[in-house]
Protein backbone atom coordinates (compact mmCIF):
# COMPACT_ATOMS: atom_id res chain seq x y z
CA UNK A 1 0.00 0.00 0.00
CA UNK A 2 1.19 3.36 -0.84
CA UNK A 3 1.97 6.32 1.58
CA UNK A 4 -1.14 8.06 0.19
CA UNK A 5 -3.49 5.04 0.39
CA UNK A 6 -2.32 4.55 4.05
CA UNK A 7 -3.21 8.57 4.61
CA UNK A 8 -6.83 7.93 3.18
CA UNK A 9 -7.30 4.58 5.02
CA UNK A 10 -6.35 6.78 8.28
CA UNK A 11 -8.57 9.76 7.08
CA UNK A 12 -11.37 7.46 6.46
CA UNK A 13 -11.15 6.03 10.20
CA UNK A 14 -11.21 9.33 12.04
CA UNK A 15 -13.44 11.34 9.50
CA UNK A 16 -15.88 8.40 10.52
CA UNK A 17 -15.10 7.97 14.23
CA UNK A 18 -14.29 11.80 14.92
CA UNK A 19 -16.08 13.77 12.45
CA UNK A 20 -14.54 15.94 9.67
CA UNK A 21 -14.29 19.00 12.07
CA UNK A 22 -12.74 17.02 15.03
CA UNK A 23 -9.97 14.91 13.08
CA UNK A 24 -6.17 16.57 12.86
CA UNK A 25 -4.03 16.55 10.43
CA UNK A 26 -1.37 15.50 13.44
CA UNK A 27 -3.43 12.11 13.84
CA UNK A 28 -3.70 11.19 10.73
CA UNK A 29 0.29 12.07 10.70
CA UNK A 30 0.55 9.46 14.31
CA UNK A 31 -1.77 7.01 12.43
CA UNK A 32 0.18 6.58 9.40
CA UNK A 33 3.73 7.36 10.99
CA UNK A 34 4.11 10.12 8.27
CA UNK A 35 5.29 13.44 8.86
CA UNK A 36 2.90 16.17 8.41
CA UNK A 37 4.79 17.58 5.45
CA UNK A 38 4.63 14.43 3.87
CA UNK A 39 0.22 14.60 4.13
CA UNK A 40 0.33 17.58 2.85
CA UNK A 41 2.94 16.68 0.04
CA UNK A 42 -0.10 14.43 -1.41
CA UNK A 43 -3.01 16.74 -0.53
CA UNK A 44 -2.85 20.60 0.39
CA UNK A 45 -5.23 20.96 2.53
CA UNK A 46 -7.74 19.00 5.19
CA UNK A 47 -10.72 19.68 2.88
CA UNK A 48 -8.82 18.17 -0.15
CA UNK A 49 -7.97 14.57 2.02
CA UNK A 50 -11.83 14.77 2.95
CA UNK A 51 -12.54 15.19 -0.90
CA UNK A 52 -10.12 12.29 -1.77
CA UNK A 53 -11.58 9.79 0.96
CA UNK A 54 -15.21 10.17 -0.46
CA UNK A 55 -14.09 9.73 -4.28
CA UNK A 56 -12.63 6.61 -2.97
CA UNK A 57 -15.51 5.68 -1.04
CA UNK A 58 -17.07 6.50 -4.10
CA UNK A 59 -14.97 4.39 -6.73
CA UNK A 60 -14.99 1.18 -4.41
CA UNK A 61 -18.76 1.64 -3.67
CA UNK A 62 -19.68 1.92 -7.60
CA UNK A 63 -17.31 -1.04 -8.37
CA UNK A 64 -18.90 -3.32 -5.58
CA UNK A 65 -22.44 -1.98 -6.73
CA UNK A 66 -21.56 -2.91 -9.97
CA UNK A 67 -20.51 -6.41 -9.28
CA UNK A 68 -24.11 -7.09 -7.04
CA UNK A 69 -25.73 -8.26 -10.00
CA UNK A 70 -23.36 -9.74 -12.09
CA UNK A 71 -23.23 -13.61 -13.04
CA UNK A 72 -26.82 -13.73 -10.73
CA UNK A 73 -29.47 -15.43 -12.00
CA UNK A 74 -32.95 -13.88 -10.46
CA UNK A 75 -36.37 -15.97 -10.71
CA UNK A 76 -37.54 -12.10 -11.14
CA UNK A 77 -37.92 -8.35 -10.20
CA UNK A 78 -38.54 -9.57 -6.45
CA UNK A 79 -35.52 -11.68 -5.79
CA UNK A 80 -33.42 -8.77 -7.42
CA UNK A 81 -34.97 -6.27 -4.98
CA UNK A 82 -33.57 -9.20 -1.45
CA UNK A 83 -30.58 -9.70 -3.37
CA UNK A 84 -29.91 -5.79 -3.79
CA UNK A 85 -31.21 -5.28 -0.35
CA UNK A 86 -29.17 -7.52 1.38
CA UNK A 87 -26.24 -7.11 -0.83
CA UNK A 88 -26.56 -3.10 0.75
CA UNK A 89 -26.91 -4.61 4.15
CA UNK A 90 -23.75 -6.70 3.93
CA UNK A 91 -21.72 -3.84 2.06
CA UNK A 92 -22.74 -2.21 5.18
CA UNK A 93 -21.48 -4.31 7.92
CA UNK A 94 -18.34 -5.12 5.79
CA UNK A 95 -17.13 -1.48 5.49
CA UNK A 96 -19.03 0.44 8.40
CA UNK A 97 -16.15 3.42 7.70
CA UNK A 98 -17.93 4.30 4.82
CA UNK A 99 -21.61 4.40 6.31
CA UNK A 100 -20.34 6.27 9.05
CA UNK A 101 -18.67 9.19 7.46
CA UNK A 102 -21.79 9.13 4.63
CA UNK A 103 -24.20 9.30 7.53
CA UNK A 104 -22.62 12.34 9.28
CA UNK A 105 -23.72 15.69 8.51
CA UNK A 106 -20.24 17.24 7.58
CA UNK A 107 -20.49 15.27 3.63
CA UNK A 108 -23.96 16.59 2.94
CA UNK A 109 -23.06 20.13 4.46
CA UNK A 110 -20.00 20.58 1.75
CA UNK A 111 -21.83 19.19 -0.92
CA UNK A 112 -24.25 22.61 -0.96
CA UNK A 113 -21.05 24.28 -1.82
CA UNK A 114 -18.72 22.15 -3.49
CA UNK A 115 -19.55 20.55 -6.57
CA UNK A 116 -16.62 17.98 -6.51
CA UNK A 117 -18.56 16.38 -2.69
CA UNK A 118 -21.84 16.85 -4.43
CA UNK A 119 -21.07 15.24 -7.33
CA UNK A 120 -19.22 12.05 -5.31
CA UNK A 121 -22.10 11.84 -3.01
CA UNK A 122 -24.84 11.89 -6.06
CA UNK A 123 -22.78 9.16 -7.61
CA UNK A 124 -23.10 7.23 -4.64
CA UNK A 125 -26.77 7.30 -4.16
CA UNK A 126 -27.88 7.41 -7.68
CA UNK A 127 -25.42 4.19 -8.19
CA UNK A 128 -27.91 2.62 -5.50
CA UNK A 129 -31.10 4.00 -6.38
CA UNK A 130 -30.78 2.80 -10.41
CA UNK A 131 -29.95 -0.80 -9.50
CA UNK A 132 -33.25 -0.65 -7.62
CA UNK A 133 -34.83 1.18 -10.28
CA UNK A 134 -33.44 -1.84 -12.24
CA UNK A 135 -34.97 -4.49 -10.11
CA UNK A 136 -38.35 -2.58 -9.96
CA UNK A 137 -38.50 -2.28 -13.82
CA UNK A 138 -37.63 -6.20 -14.02
CA UNK A 139 -40.14 -6.90 -11.69
CA UNK A 140 -42.76 -4.89 -13.65
CA UNK A 141 -41.99 -6.59 -16.97
CA UNK A 142 -42.80 -10.17 -15.19
CA UNK A 143 -45.78 -9.05 -13.06
CA UNK A 144 -43.72 -9.10 -9.75
CA UNK A 145 -44.13 -5.76 -8.58
CA UNK A 146 -47.10 -2.93 -9.54
CA UNK A 147 -46.94 -0.54 -12.16
CA UNK A 148 -45.91 3.29 -11.29
CA UNK A 149 -43.11 5.12 -11.31
CA UNK A 150 -39.97 2.45 -10.82
CA UNK A 151 -38.21 5.84 -10.09
CA UNK A 152 -39.73 7.06 -7.43
CA UNK A 153 -40.14 3.16 -6.22
CA UNK A 154 -36.49 2.87 -5.58
CA UNK A 155 -35.80 5.79 -4.15
CA UNK A 156 -38.52 5.04 -1.62
CA UNK A 157 -37.05 1.57 -1.07
CA UNK A 158 -33.77 2.98 -0.73
CA UNK A 159 -34.56 5.26 1.51
CA UNK A 160 -35.70 2.54 3.82
CA UNK A 161 -32.63 -0.10 3.36
CA UNK A 162 -30.55 3.32 4.06
CA UNK A 163 -32.42 4.08 6.74
CA UNK A 164 -32.14 0.75 8.38
CA UNK A 165 -28.06 0.70 7.95
CA UNK A 166 -28.51 4.53 9.58
CA UNK A 167 -29.43 2.26 12.92
CA UNK A 168 -26.51 0.27 12.47
CA UNK A 169 -24.08 2.81 12.20
CA UNK A 170 -25.51 4.86 15.02
CA UNK A 171 -25.51 1.22 17.17
CA UNK A 172 -28.70 1.41 17.69
CA UNK A 173 -29.93 -1.19 15.89
CA UNK A 174 -28.69 -4.59 14.51
CA UNK A 175 -29.39 -3.74 11.11
CA UNK A 176 -29.21 -7.41 9.95
CA UNK A 177 -31.73 -8.52 12.08
CA UNK A 178 -34.39 -6.32 10.37
CA UNK A 179 -33.97 -8.06 7.25
CA UNK A 180 -37.14 -9.67 7.19
CA UNK A 181 -39.60 -7.11 8.40
CA UNK A 182 -37.47 -4.77 5.88
CA UNK A 183 -38.35 -7.49 2.83
CA UNK A 184 -41.66 -7.55 4.58
CA UNK A 185 -42.11 -4.08 4.02
CA UNK A 186 -40.80 -3.95 0.52
CA UNK A 187 -43.00 -6.59 -0.56
CA UNK A 188 -46.01 -5.25 0.91
CA UNK A 189 -45.25 -1.44 -1.04
CA UNK A 190 -44.31 -3.42 -4.53
CA UNK A 191 -46.21 -6.70 -4.96
CA UNK A 192 -49.46 -6.45 -7.13
CA UNK A 193 -52.70 -6.81 -4.84
CA UNK A 194 -50.77 -6.40 -1.41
Amino acid sequence: MSKKEEILRAATYLFATKGFKESSMAEVAALTATAGSNIFYHFKTKEDIFLAVLKTIRDDMLTQTENLLGGQQFTGGMSMIEHLVASYLGMAKSNPHWFMLLHRSYPHELAAVNPSCRESLAAIYEGFIELFERAIRAGQEDGSVTQGSARKKAMVVFAMVDGVVRFDTHHLYEAGALYDELMASCRRMLKPGA
